[in-house]
């Protein structure tokens, strides 16, 4: 599932191939892709056409283009699912065995003539959802500095990347809260755009179990595992995420690195770096966590201690 740093490449990515221009036509391939637009595939196709893209916004794992053009402000909402692609193709160019949905967009330049939605495995989708006001009434997130989020993805909370985001505010979220640490931070309305791989990364980084209760987390834990959800992040999204196949690209077809540089998620019975720097030897192990699986250090990590 992609996280924060393969959707903001998605979205750089957008936001220099799409802003700006028109959406001429629409069509829908395959009606599962657009099933979250409840008013059907017509009106999904005659609603966007005409429709100006105004800008390419993320929030979290939330991405969403703004439109101009609509007597209501709206967005069209896509969600990348297991294996959802946003292309930009030159309209002549074969179709992919997968595609689902087809803009095709006003000239511009020598930019293709068209933004694709490919996706094998049918979970992710778009669909247009009306803009609403945010609830704290400043930019709502990277690409845009309205104040306007999709209603779809008001519950949403800002991100670790977020300017506008008070570090201070996961502390006192996770004391409010009974349940394991890295429950936690993957629930998108406590902090958003963390998944299974980085919150495996940052916990290691921060030297934390993710079976810890969060109601005895300090404070000073929480700075160090925010900083390292900061840094982990930083360090995915300057090698354009993480992919471990082919289901997951920018929008030019181009594969993230980042698998290069993990420390603790898809390591099982590897060393640990962090030990092996301190003459110790103790190896990554793999344990099953809400049906997927969690990766740790069972030294620098040390584990609650059972009552």
């Amino acid at each position: 599932m992609p996280e924060l740093p393969e959707v903001e490449v998605v979205r750089e990515g957008l936001d220099k191939w799409v802003r700006a221009r028109t959406v001429q036509t629409v069509q829908v391939l395959d009606p599962r892709s657009v099933r979250r637009h409840t008013d059907g595939v017509q009106d999904f196709e005659q609603t966007l056409t005409g429709c100006s893209i105004a800008s390419v916004v993320r929030r979290g794992k939330f991405l969403w283009m703004e439109l101009g053009g609509l007597a209501a402000p709206a967005a069209l909402v896509t969600h990348l699912g297991m294996s959802g692609q946003l292309l930009v193709e030159e309209a002549d160019a074969p179709d992919e065995k997968h595609l689902k949905v087809r803009l095709s967009l006003s000239k511009k330049s020598d930019f293709p003539g068209e933004l694709r939605f490919v996706d094998q495995r049918i979970f992710g989708g778009m669909f247009l959802s009306r803009l609403v006001a945010t609830g704290d009434n400043l930019p709502v997130g990277a690409g845009s500095t309205s104040a306007t989020i999709p209603d779809a993805a008001a519950h949403i909370a800002r991100d670790v990347m977020d300017p506008y985001r008070n570090p201070d505010d996961l502390y006192s979220a996770l004391r409010k809260r009974t349940t394991q640490l890295k429950r936690a931070i993957l629930d998108q309305g406590i902090v958003s755009g963390v998944g299974n791989i980085y919150a495996d990364e940052a916990l290691w980084q921060a030297g934390l179990s993710g079976l810890r209760n969060t109601a005895t987390i300090k404070r000073p834990e929480v700075r160090r595992l925010n900083e390292a959800l900061v840094d982990v992040m930083t360090r995915a999204l300057a090698a354009g995420g993480t992919s471990f196949d082919s289901l997951y690209v920018n929008v030019n077809g181009a594969s993230g690195y980042f698998a290069r540089s993990l420390n603790a998620y898809g390591r099982e019975g590897k060393t640990c770096t962090r030990c092996l720097d301190n003459e110790l030897v103790s190896l990554i192990r793999r344990d099953p966590f809400m049906g997927r699986s969690s990766f740790t250090c069972p030294v620098c990590q040390p584990r609650p201690r059972k009552r």
